[in-house]
């Protein structure tokens, strides 16, 4: 299994961006994806899932702003981020995760890991 994340980059307050998590075969049909992120400083945090039956779950930070979503014919997992605020800026991981979400905001759920793409919000 292999997930390739992508799309970060450099984004002021209250600007978007969007970040892609591109699996390898047919992981994505069967499995939940969790988007995490780790902050300088701080543990590794799960901040959004879609479940293997597209049920979404968002942390409160960012509810309202991120929305995750799937296309399976491209095999990849997009978090739309809206809104964006300084206290986003991590790297992000996106990581195959059980398949109903559960406890996915821990990163001791991630099974399989993409590499990190950098998010940085300033202005």
């Amino acid at each position: 299994v292999q997930l390739q994340a992508s799309g970060g980059g450099l984004v002021q307050p209250g600007g978007s961006l969007r970040l892609s998590c591109e699996a390898s075969g047919s992981i994505l049909d069967n499995y939940a994806i969790a988007w995490f992120r780790q902050a300088p400083g701080k543990e590794r945090e799960g901040v959004s899932c879609i479940s293997a039956s597209n049920w979404t779950y968002y942390v409160e930070s960012v509810k309202g702003r991120f929305s995750i979503s799937r296309n399976k014919a491209k095999r990849t997992v997009y978090l739309q981020m809206n809104g964006m605020e300084p206290l986003d800026t991590a790297v992000y991981y996106c990581a195959v995760v059980d398949v109903t979400c559960y406890k996915y905001t821990e990163s001791s759920t991630g099974i399989f890991w993409g590499q990190g793409t950098q998010v940085t919000v300033s202005s």
